[in-house]
């Protein structure tokens, strides 16, 4: 079995779980066993790919970068287009980067991100709150980098906690998937219920990081609700894991990569192709030391 993707364990504690959302213990089976396609980007940096056929009763397309926390050969980082709107390909060339993968929510007419960034102490974007209403759940948790390492952070609904997080790299997302190894509750609607794309964070038992994409808006691959989410990252081992934006914005870019880069099948242009990049507000990046 593949050394990344981690041995099916305490099997049927999963069983209950997994009835709550149409899922099957076989699920997990076809999951973890599957034949991924792996790719060495770099010492210390793989890139792992599968097709599936019948994954949650339909056809699924998974990409996952996995390194160690703390990498000693690579750096993680933001980036940010201010207010405009960029390609996650662009930003990956532009930044010399190895790896880039579309961060969170943004505004798509007026470009800048709608959840608060912070880059190297500077705030570049803050977190669009609507008045007297409760914070939706992209604004309640968020990814920091602190001396070249990824922590998930769970704020809650008190408006302004994310601007007393003292990273000096802060992404706001969400909602929170994993904490502490348990499943975040969720909301019952349609953004968390229906299946999109997705783009999503995880850090594992082992002190590893997990970048995974789901394609999805194809008859390819029908992508996944974040119920079916929280599963696949439960089964890869994760610990902690965080919805990123999704739908059309989900890409992963890769350097070296054919097709520019673009290792997933973005769905905006309504192809099974790598051509269908939206454009993005911001992006994670892994970069070279």
């Amino acid at each position: 079995m593949n050394r990344f993707i981690p041995a099916l364990l305490s099997f049927f504690g999963f069983i209950h779980s997994q009835s709550s959302f149409g899922q099957t213990p076989a699920d997990s089976i076809l999951f973890t066993q599957a034949n991924w396609k792996k790719t060495e980007v770099r010492p210390g940096l793989t890139w792992q790919e599968a097709h599936f056929d019948g994954l949650f009763r339909a056809k699924q397309q998974v990409n996952l970068l996995i390194f160690k926390q703390r990498p000693r050969r690579l750096k993680l980082a933001f980036a940010s287009a201010g207010d405009s709107l960029k390609p996650t390909s662009w930003f990956g060339q532009t930044h010399g980067a190895v790896a880039a993968l579309n961060g969170t929510f943004f505004d798509v007419k007026k470009g800048g991100s709608v959840d608060l960034i912070k880059i190297d102490r500077h705030v570049i974007d803050t977190t669009v709150y609507t008045p007297n209403k409760p914070l939706s759940e992209h604004q309640q948790a968020a990814i920091t980098l602190r001396r070249n390492r990824m922590k998930l952070v769970f704020g809650g609904n008190n408006p302004g906690w994310d601007q007393r997080l003292k990273a000096p790299n802060v992404m706001v997302t969400g909602p929170l998937l994993m904490q502490n190894g348990q499943r975040h509750p969720l909301l019952k609607n349609a953004f968390n219920d229906n299946r999109h794309p997705r783009t999503c964070a995880c850090i594992t038992r082992d002190k590893r990081v997990i970048l995974l994409t789901a394609d999805g808006r194809n008859a390819n691959a029908y992508g996944l609700s974040l119920p079916e989410l929280t599963s696949l990252m439960q089964w890869l081992g994760c610990r902690d894991a965080i919805n990123l934006d999704g739908g059309g914005s989900t890409t992963l870019w890769i350097r070296g990569q054919p097709d520019n880069g673009v290792v997933n099948y973005p769905s905006d242009n309504k192809q099974w192709d790598h051509l269908g990049e939206r454009p993005v507000s911001n992006v994670l990046l892994l970069l070279e030391k």
